[in-house]
């Protein structure tokens, strides 16, 4: 997936046709000005304000509890953005975001647009980071209002890929244990559980996060079947053949290589015959730019913000074949634009 910019006139589309217009500060100052009118729409409640009819500029504020004029700005952009529509003095979200942006959707994504707050500010270490290779290790330095929010946030990410996930892994009919790596919010647990009766997940994650992970999963009425474990994959025993399924979701890009061969090992100990070891990832392609936006851009925050990185797609499966897993075919997803599931089984 690649972003681009759209020209609204023939005035504009001349200006980028002949190179006229300056597109540097086109994806600096228009593209950052719009994502932080996004998130903070998405913070102050704005869009949920908004709702479903149109409302007056006094309507919203007296919900938001915000100033008017500058609310105004605020909802004006929002308009020029196509996120809300401005008709006879009434602002109406339009409506192909109501399932992005209103919380009685399960879809909706205002707990991450919240978080991106955080990752907004973590992103202004990027010049440090490059004349240094120093990288913040964002998990040892998030506070407790951080962990909640990105446990939020992850969920948000989460819930639409899982279901999908859910309905194209193939996992044996008879399985009854899996072990889920990092699985904070308990999303790709919950819906594995819903479509394979006799399984039970446990999630292993660290104790900061335990906290608000296991409120959002419990939320989903299925406590008896998906447990929260407090510990450490890379330090941690797994076990002799005790699982059927063993996942772990975006968090290898955390790992360093040699952590994710020695995993990999582990995983391979841990799974019974038959069973599954699953890597669901941001995939960064053999060359520079062929994985679009989306896994470039993943790439150099996960580098700033933790100890590594993506990786591609022939290096994880090359850490399965190591410890002597048999790889099949990725699983692709719709719902999540640069994301792939590497499987392979005992």
């Amino acid at each position: 997936m690649r972003l681009k910019i759209k020209p609204e006139n023939s005035i504009e589309w001349i200006a980028l046709l002949f190179n006229l217009a300056p597109k540097p500060l086109i994806d600096t100052q228009v593209s950052f000005n719009a994502a932080r009118a996004i998130m903070a729409a998405a913070d102050l409640g704005i869009f949920e304000a908004l709702g479903k009819t149109p409302k007056t500029i006094e309507q919203i504020i007296n919900t938001t509890n915000t100033h008017l004029l500058a609310t105004k700005n605020l909802l004006n952009c929002l308009v020029a953005m196509n996120y809300v529509i401005w008709n006879k003095d009434n602002y109406a979200l339009n409506k192909k975001y109501y399932k992005w942006l209103l919380k009685e959707y399960p879809s909706n994504v205002i707990g991450k647009l919240q978080f991106q707050i955080s990752e907004w500010n973590w992103m202004a270490n990027l010049e440090n980071f490059i004349k240094t290779g120093k990288s913040m290790n964002l998990h040892a330095i998030m506070s407790k209002e951080e962990w909640e929010k990105y446990q939020n946030g992850m969920r948000d990410l989460s819930i639409n890929a899982a279901k999908e996930l859910a309905l194209k892994i193939n996992i044996p009919k008879n399985a009854t244990k899996m072990l889920d790596i990092g699985g904070s919010h308990g999303m790709y647990s919950i819906e594995l559980c819903k479509r394979n009766e006799l399984l039970t997940s446990t999630i292993l994650e660290l104790s900061n996060a335990i906290d608000r992970a296991s409120a959002i999963a419990a939320q989903q009425n299925l406590t008896n079947r998906v447990k929260y474990k407090t510990g450490n994959a890379l330090t941690d025993d797994l076990g002799d053949q005790e699982y059927d399924l063993i996942m772990i979701n975006n968090v290898v890009h955390h790992f360093t290589l040699e952590e994710n061969k020695i995993l990999a090992h582990k995983i391979a100990k841990a799974l019974k015959p038959g069973g599954i070891y699953a890597i669901g990832e941001f995939i960064r392609l053999q060359k520079p730019g062929e994985g679009g936006v989306v896994a470039a851009t993943s790439g150099l925050y996960f580098a700033l913000t933790s100890s590594s990185g993506t990786w591609s797609l022939e290096e994880i499966k090359s850490w399965q074949v190591a410890a002597g897993l048999k790889c099949v075919k990725p699983i692709t997803l719709l719902t999540m634009p640069g994301w792939k599931v590497s499987i392979a089984y005992k």
